[in-house]
């Protein structure tokens, strides 16, 4: 493509054919915004599945914490101060990782919303500009 102002030889060429070539180029163009769409969407998925698997840990690690509480009531009850007090430790532990993991798996993904090509719609939208600079 020619760059704004230029004539490139197209003032002696027959409508027919300008509309054809610009026919092409449209096609090319939507054909080129379409992988890219493809390509911005598929790394949205990735980053996406990172995040729920965080988070699904998040759920395993929340099931040991609760494990580990019921250990330290069950020792609590039978033992005393001091092996309960050890299971609460570590209930508080798998806790806090429990915390951690939610929190990052939610932050990635929030970092994939909205699931919309945005890259791609900003370059339609100077597609969009350039071609009205194409019209006379």
């Amino acid at each position: 493509m020619a760059a704004p102002g230029t004539d490139n030889g197209m003032r002696e060429r027959p409508v027919g054919e300008l509309f054809k070539q610009l026919s092409e180029d449209m096609s090319t163009l939507v054909r080129q915004e379409l992988k890219l769409a493809q390509v911005e969407m598929t790394e949205k998925g990735k980053k996406a599945g990172v995040g729920a698997g965080m988070m699904g840990a998040a759920g395993v690690v929340g099931l040991l914490a609760l494990g580990a509480l019921t250990a330290c009531l069950i020792a609590a009850l039978a033992e005393g101060m001091d092996v309960w007090l050890a299971a609460l430790i570590v209930t508080v532990l798998y806790g806090a990782v429990a915390g951690g993991l939610a929190l990052r798996g939610k932050n990635r993904v929030s970092e994939a919303a909205p699931p919309v090509p945005e890259q791609t719609i900003e370059t339609v939208k100077e597609d969009a500009r350039w071609a009205k600079t194409q019209l006379p």
